[in-house]
C-alpha cells in the first residue's frame, strides 16, 4: 500500500493521474494531507466518495510511531520516532519569540563521523525515505496545532540539522523539501528552510537547481589539517573546493549570504589564531571573499568525545574578534539540553532508548488529532 507522505505534489499528481484522477484532485488530496493534517480519507469531504473508497483500498497516510516525547523547561520538545528494525530518529521543536523551528533528521545515524557529534557514535544504519522525513514535520505541525487549539501554522522554520548528512540522501530529501515549500503543502519560504551540510560539495549544484533553500555549512576549522580531523569529509572535499562551491551556490540561494557553523572546542579550534585564520579564509581568500555569517555553537560534551566546551569568555572573545573584522557573528543559544536535544546531542544512545520504549508503540495514537476546517 502506497504511503502518500512519500510524494511531493508533482509525484502525487502523477500517481493520481495513473489512477484516472485529474490534477486538481491531487491538489485537493495534497492539501488535506499537509495543510490540514488529515490521514483518514473518509474525512476528506470534498473528494468524491468513489475516489475516497479507492484511496482507502490502495493508499495510506502513514506517520511514524512515537516512542517517546520529552518536554524541556524552556519549551523545547523532542520526539523519538520508531523507524523499524530497532532503529529510531529524533526530531526537535524549538520555540522562540519570533519563530518556531523544527529540527528534522534525514538519516538513521550518520556516516560522516565528526568526533564532537554524539550522533556519529551511533554509526550509520540507512537513509530515511521521503515519507519518514516529511512525517516528522507532519506529526509535529498537526500535533502542536491540536494541542494549541488552532488551525494556524505553528512551525515557521525547518532546519535539516537533525541526525544524518542531508546531502547524502538527496533522492529522499528533494521531494520532502518540495512539499515543505509548496503553497499547497506547508508553504514555507525558501529563506525559512535550511539544509545543513558537512560539505558534500558534489551535491551543491543539484540542491541549487532543484530546491535552492538556505544553506548552512558545518565548518568547524579554518584550515585543512584541523578540518580533516574534525570533519572527515574534508579529506574528500578540502576547503578550497568547499569555498568555491559555496560561492557558486550563492547565485541561487534565497539570501545573499550563507551560514558557517562553528562548534567551539576548548583548546582545539577556539584560539585567537584560529579566529584570525577564519577571517583570512573567508575575507582575504585569493578568489575573493565569501559572503557569510558565523554561528558559533557551544559544544555539548559527551563522554566518547574526549573534548570540552570552550568557556563563555573564550566564545565571547572569539565572536568579538570575528565581528571586529566585519563578519556577522552570533552565538547559538543552547536549548533543550535538559532533555539531550541540544546541538550535537541527538541519538547518542538512541538504540538503548528504542529498546526501552518499543513496548509503548501500541499505546500511542497512530496519528495526531487534527483540527479540520
Amino acid at each position: 500500500m502506497v504511503n502518500l507522505l512519500d510524494f511531493d505534489l508533482e509525484g502525487l499528481i502523477q500517481w493520481c493521474e495513473a489512477r484516472g484522477q485529474k490534477r486538481f484532485r491531487a491538489v485537493q488530496l495534497f492539501r488535506w494531507i499537509h495543510q490540514k493534517g488529515v490521514g483518514d480519507f473518509s474525512l476528506m469531504s470534498d473528494l468524491a466518495k468513489p475516489w475516497r473508497d479507492d484511496l482507502a483500498l490502495h493508499a495510506q497516510v502513514k506517520p511514524l510511531s512515537v516512542l517517546s516525547r520529552h518536554d524541556s523547561a524552556d519549551g523545547t520538545i523532542k520526539w523519538l520516532f520508531d523507524v523499524g528494525e530497532g532503529n529510531a530518529i529524533e526530531t526537535v521543536f524549538i520555540p522562540e519569540d519570533d519563530r518556531a523551528t523544527l529540527c528534522v533528521s534525514s538519516q538513521v545515524g550518520c556516516a560522516v563521523g565528526c568526533p564532537f557529534c554524539s550522533t556519529g557514535y551511533q554509526g550509520f544504519s540507512r537513509n530515511l525515505s521521503t515519507a519518514e522525513i516529511l512525517a516528522q514535520l507532519w506529526w509535529a505541525e498537526h500535533t502542536l496545532r491540536a494541542e494549541r487549539g488552532t488551525t494556524d501554522r505553528v512551525i515557521s522554520n525547518v532546519v535539516m540539522m537533525g541526525m544524518g548528512e542531508p546531502l547524502q540522501n538527496m533522492q529522499a530529501l528533494l521531494p520532502a523539501l518540495h512539499a515543505m515549500l509548496d503553497d499547497h503543502g506547508y508553504g514555507l519560504s525558501r529563506r525559512r528552510v535550511t539544509v545543513s551540510t558537512s560539505g558534500v560539495v558534489s551535491m551543491f549544484d543539484r540542491l541549487a537547481q532543484s530546491a535552492p533553500v538556505a544553506l548552512a555549512v558545518s565548518l568547524h576549522a579554518p584550515d585543512d589539517a584541523l578540518r580533516d580531523r574534525l570533519v572527515p569529509i574534508n579529506r574528500k572535499y578540502p576547503l578550497a573546493e568547499l569555498l568555491a562551491a559555496c560561492r557558486a551556490y550563492l547565485d541561487h540561494a534565497p539570501r545573499d549570504f550563507l551560514t558557517f557553523e562553528y562548534c567551539m572546542l576548548e583548546g582545539v579550534n577556539d584560539s585567537d589564531q584560529h579566529a584570525q585564520a577564519l577571517i583570512d579564509l573567508v575575507l582575504h581568500h585569493p578568489d575573493g571573499p565569501v559572503p557569510c555569517k558565523f554561528n558559533l555553537i557551544p559544544f555539548n560534551p559527551f563522554p566518547q568525545s574526549g573534548m570540552k566546551r570552550s568557556s563563555a569568555q573564550r566564545v565571547k572573545a572569539f565572536a568579538e574578534q570575528l565581528s571586529r573584522a566585519g563578519l556577522v557573528t552570533t552565538v547559538r543559544k543552547t536549548r533543550g539540553d535538559d532533555i539531550d536535544a541540544a546541538c550535537g546531542q541527538l541519538a547518542g544512545d538512541v538504540k538503548d532508548r528504542t529498546r526501552v520504549h518499543l513496548r509503548r508503540i501500541n499505546a500511542m495514537p497512530s496519528s495526531p488529532q487534527p483540527l479540520v476546517n
